[in-house]
């Protein structure tokens, strides 16, 4: 049986990994400066995710949301503890894409309404709703082209609001960084006002955090930059560290009711006890702090390079704009030099998205092969 062919791929197996690193079948070492989509957050095979998910395992890997399962309350405390966020409750799920279906289905819930507000170069997953809410028509089937959905551009509250009056909107839905769509924030103001616009109107205001989140602008979430509180928040990627695991923050003034939202394999045991190192990891090796301290010295490194023309993002969630179109970049840095790199919509940017744990060290090796890539 041949596999539906859907990824364009890289001529490259990797079949291990440790911290930054990825090594092929042939033992050739790879430096991971993209980490898989910002997923890989505390580095490959880190010891203390390898114990406690080997340990886990050992004991109980799954059983349905039937029974109580104390691990997604530990889960829960934990993120509350680490995020400092107060007064939202968790739903566990499975990927960054059923996190925001979930979202999108709660606030029509609890608004009664049914049209979604999203906005230009917004990528907020591949499922049926979500994809409806994703600024990129190629991926969207005439099925996905039902749902009430409409788009506007970032920092126009007058056009916001205009549809907010008509009543029909049950969210508004924004990624305080975009991340396929080019690492583009908009202003502090801009979110501020969509925060008072929302509840003007009574509308839900969700954050996707589900590749900002967890640290890797270097606050938790990156929506807490703007002084504001979405009403409801998505999680995934870095949550597990590989591991797939998504969940939703969800205001306690949204109920839940039993049947509402549901998953078989959401919350499961495995995925808590990853989630659960995840998060003691990052505050044992203050992966914060290592991302604030780290962009700065990645400003310093790429003010070096003329060909750099701006940095975008914030944190370890980077964005190094050139003004060419960096397609053939890319496979020098990784044919030649043995680094993963990303791509955006904007095709003249070199997306960074490495572990959280990366050292100085690392980002010397990637400028200087910049330095001989660009020559």
């Amino acid at each position: 049986m041949q596999l539906f062919d859907v990824y364009p791929l890289y001529d490259i197996t990797p079949v291990k990994g440790k911290g930054a690193y990825v090594f092929d079948k042939e033992e050739n070492k790879y430096l991971d400066l993209y980490g898989g989509h910002a997923v890989i957050s505390i580095g490959h095979s880190h010891p203390a995710y390898v114990n406690s998910i080997s340990k886990q395992v050992a004991q109980l890997g799954f059983y349905s949301n039937s029974i109580k399962n104390p691990l997604q309350n530990e889960l829960a405390d934990k993120l509350e503890k680490a995020s400092g966020i107060k007064d939202y409750n968790l739903f566990l799920c499975n990927s960054g894409a059923e996190a925001n279906e979930n979202a999108l289905k709660v606030a029509s819930f609890y608004t009664g309404k049914d049209r979604v507000i999203y906005f230009d170069n917004a990528f907020h997953g591949r499922t049926s709703g979500v994809v409806s809410v994703t600024d990129n028509e190629n991926i969207k089937a005439p099925f996905n082209q039902n749902h009430k959905a409409t788009k506007l551009a970032p920092e126009d509250t007058v056009a916001l609001e205009e549809e907010l009056k008509k009543g029909d909107v049950a969210a508004v839905i924004f990624e305080v960084i975009q991340g396929v769509g080019g690492l583009d924030e908009a202003s502090s103001e801009f979110y501020q006002k969509t925060a008072e616009l929302c509840k003007k109107y009574h509308s839900v205001l969700i954050a996707d955090e589900v590749q900002s989140g967890y640290g890797r602008t270097g606050d938790f979430f990156a929506y807490q930059k703007h002084g504001i509180r979405p009403d409801i928040i998505s999680i995934a990627k870095g949550m597990g560290n590989g591991f797939p695991i998504g969940g939703v923050l969800i205001d306690e003034a949204i109920q839940a009711k039993p049947g509402m939202l549901g998953t078989t394999f959401g919350g499961n045991h495995l995925a808590c006890a990853a989630g659960i190192s995840v998060l003691e990891v990052i505050e044992k090796e203050d992966l914060l702090k290592n991302a604030t301290e780290l962009f700065e010295y990645v400003k310093e490194k790429a003010a070096e390079i003329p060909q750099i023309k701006k940095i975008k993002g914030r944190g370890l969630m980077i964005g190094l704009e050139f003004d060419f179109e960096i397609a053939q970049l890319r496979k020098d840095l990784l044919y030649k030099h043995q680094i993963f790199t990303g791509a955006s919509a904007n095709k003249k940017l070199l997306r960074i998205l490495p572990p959280l744990n990366i050292q100085k060290e690392h980002f010397d090796a990637l400028f200087k092969a910049l330095r001989t890539a660009l020559k």
